[in-house]
């Protein structure tokens, strides 16, 4: 055992990440906030992998109409095998949760992305049972990848600043890699169809897990990334502790709910347009690339804001006033009956839902400590509810009012999460005031 042993409790104290594995101090000063491009250089592997954990989806999406005519199966039944993913991103990442903090992150990395490469090679089969497997695996395996790689980037950095920005950043690439990876997957298969598609993303992610692998031996005990072990809690305490935490589960249900209306408002956004405006797909993508570039720079500039100089900025205020303007801009969109607000509403939406994506990271690495693992596979696992419940509660509001009726379903989704947020923002620790 360490002769360091933590101070009972410690793991419960909401400012301080990390605090189970050392002692409490100040902030480092604001000044000890790497910039962006330091940062990327330290992490790269783990953004790079998160990027990867998006890909065998998009080259699922993008090449439905191939695969199908390949399984033998008409484009609806394999568009359905998806949501197989979610129901299994959703009972893995709740299941394992706990078990993010009880191992390395280098090795629950690993184990997800060689997964994710087993998928892969499944689906590259082209079967229809085949296919029906690669979803689940491929479900289950981010479910493990992404909490992972997000709280391994957090723990690079000993200040709450810097520690948030890092996971951030992991976000922030997810984000962008939405956006680039269909044109990206679109131009190799060209050269090799989707399936040679799926073969290479096989063998990167066996690289990359075999990398996670050799880093986690050399970084050995020196980086322990929990408490020591007789310290850790139980698998059902952790639970405990988590719901224990002020302002933790306000957050993740805010974060639920904002998944549900945004993935809601995507899933009738092209409908809308064509109806509204007469959009056909070769435009909408104009207005699809709108929407993911938007998302991607409020993601990454809330992000670069909550670590900027002597935290001016709050994470609790910000993510309530992003929520009140998404609140109002995806009311809005569905309402507005000219192309150009129709299209800054837009905008406004992927801006504001990808500001409380950013906050709610932010928070739960900064309020979590050494249960941020945890958290953020919870986290992700509610997340995949949401999509699903966005997605439902839309289609109900679409049938009971049309537009409009959408416009309610989903807006009062993050007016839900607005009432949420003063919740948490009473529990915003003094320290964090600035």
């Amino acid at each position: 055992m360490s002769a360091r042993t933590p101070e009972p409790g410690a793991h419960l104290r909401a400012p301080e990440p990390g605090a189970a594995e050392q002692p409490a101090t100040p902030e480092p000063p604001a000044a000890e906030v790497p910039g962006d491009l330091r940062m990327t250089r330290l992490l790269w592997p783990f953004m790079l992998a998160s990027a990867v954990g998006l890909v065998p989806f998009t080259i699922y999406s993008t090449f439905l109409v191939p695969i199908a005519d390949t399984a033998g199966g008409d484009v609806a039944s394999l568009g359905q095998l998806r949501g197989l993913g979610g129901l299994a991103a959703l009972a893995v990442g709740t299941a394992l949760a706990p078990l993010i903090d009880r191992v390395r992150r280098d090795h629950a990395a690993a184990g997800g992305l060689l997964v994710l490469a087993v998928a892969a090679a499944l689906g590259a089969g082209g079967g229809m049972l085949l296919l029906a497997a690669f979803c689940l695996l491929v479900g289950a395996a981010t479910a493990v990848l992404n909490p992972a790689l997000t709280a391994a980037a957090a723990d690079r950095f000993d200040n709450d600043a810097a520690a948030g920005r890092a996971a951030t950043l992991v976000t922030a690439t997810q984000s962008l890699t939405a956006l680039l990876a269909a044109p990206l997957v679109a131009l190799p298969a060209l050269l090799w169809g989707w399936q040679g598609d799926l073969w290479a993303i096989a063998a990167i992610c066996c690289a990359l897990a075999l990398y996670f692998l050799l880093r986690g031996r050399r970084r050995g005990a020196a980086d322990a990334q929990s408490a020591p072990r007789a310290e850790r809690p139980g698998y059902l305490e952790s639970f405990r502790l988590l719901g224990a935490l002020p302002g933790v589960v306000p957050l993740l249900l805010i974060a639920m709910l904002r998944t549900a209306a945004f993935m809601g408002y995507l899933a009738y956004l092209a409908a809308f347009y064509d109806e509204r405006f007469g959009l056909g797909p070769g435009m909408f993508a104009l207005v699809w690339t709108l929407s993911g570039t938007s998302f991607f720079l409020g993601n990454l500039c809330a992000g670069r804001l909550l670590s900027a100089e002597r935290q001016r900025v709050r994470a609790e205020p910000l993510m309530a006033l992003a929520l009140l303007v998404a609140t109002a801009a995806v009311v809005g969109v569905f309402f507005t009956g000219s192309l150009i607000p129709a299209l800054v509403l837009t905008a406004l939406v992927g801006v504001g839902h990808a500001v409380v994506a950013a906050c709610v990271t932010t928070l739960l690495v900064r309020r979590c400590g050494s249960l941020r693992g945890t958290a953020l596979s919870v986290n992700a696992a509610g997340m995949s509810l949401g999509v699903f419940l966005g997605a439902g509660l839309g289609g109900v509001g679409l049938a009971l009012g049309g537009h409009p009726g959408t416009a309610a379903a989903l807006g009062g989704l993050t007016l839900v999460a607005l009432l949420l947020a003063r919740t948490v923002l009473r529990s915003a620790p003094a320290r964090h005031a600035g």
